[in-house]
């Protein structure tokens, strides 16, 4: 199954991990700061994770470049970096 293809389900659990091997990344909520659209991946520090979908709109400001979306992460890039890649847009 395809990562974009699995859903959250937000009344059960707040994650859903794809690798049921490892809970070191997982797909969450989060307000993204995004200068761009067309970015795939993220460091960390411009991601804040949160608890629902509700939240992630709610926190969402266009002015700050801050969009709601689903994220797969953390994961360590090859350079040692802390990265979360996209899945979609909450929007």
């Amino acid at each position: 199954m395809l990562l974009a293809e699995q859903p959250l389900d937000p009344t059960t659990m707040k994650f859903s991990l794809i690798d049921p091997d490892t809970d070191l990344a997982h797909e969450c909520y989060a307000l993204v700061y995004a200068p761009t659209p067309n970015r795939k991946r993220f460091p960390e520090n411009c991601v804040e994770v949160k608890a629902s979908e509700e939240e992630a709109r709610t926190g969402a400001d266009p002015a700050k470049r801050l969009v709601p979306a689903v994220v797969f992460g953390p994961s360590r890039s090859s350079e040692g970096f802390r990265l979360f890649y996209l899945v979609r847009w909450l929007d």
